[in-house]
């Protein structure tokens, strides 16, 4: 069992029951409590680690989507496709960061560019905004909640099988890009 499966196990049982016990953890990654614990000397230890594996996934992810277009729509719409992509672990993440979670112990460079690139992301919206793509009565903070609801929803949708793989992404874009105001032809 190598250290990113195990992290991948934690985030997928801890996403499901964030109080779950350890032993669940192990369970699902098919080994001993023991193990688990030459890897991970606690249960703060092993979020610490889902965590800060989050950041980098989702850092690339969303750097890549914000560079992926210079339509700020566009740009939207890829980074919600990466928040889809990125699945439990995008959702992990952001419960986490709900959850106020300490980053004294993490490498404050991460963090930092992280939190950078979250500031374009959400600098987008304003944009948008200004130009009357997204309606103005809706506050940043709520757009950001929503997106997160339908990046959850998708990825839950996904995984239950009650969505068509192949309409997945499509309907995640229709329903938040539509709830937010924007209508495209």
């Amino acid at each position: 069992m190598n250290r990113e499966k195990l992290i991948y196990s934690a985030v997928k049982v801890l996403n499901e029951d964030f109080h779950a016990p350890l032993e669940r953890v192990a369970e699902v990654a098919k080994i001993s409590k023991r193990t688990l614990y030459r890897y991970f000397k606690d249960r703060d230890a092993l979020i610490t680690a889902c965590y800060v594996d989050m950041l980098e996934t989702w850092y690339i992810a969303m750097v890549s989507a914000f560079n992926s277009d210079t339509n700020p729509v566009k740009q939207l719409e890829a980074m919600l496709y990466a928040a889809i992509d990125s699945g439990v672990k995008y959702i992990f993440l952001h419960a986490l960061e709900e959850r106020q979670v300490d980053v004294a112990a993490m490498d404050k460079e991460k963090v930092i560019a992280y939190q950078q690139a979250k500031e374009k992301w959400f600098a987008i919206v304003p944009q948008l905004q200004a130009k009357h793509i997204i309606d103005n009565r809706l506050s940043s903070a709520w757009i950001r909640h929503l997106f997160a609801s339908v990046a959850r929803a998708s990825v839950k949708a996904l995984n239950s099988g009650d969505v068509a793989p192949n309409d997945l992404k499509k309907f995640a874009w229709l329903s938040f890009s539509r709830s937010i105001g924007i209508v495209e032809s």
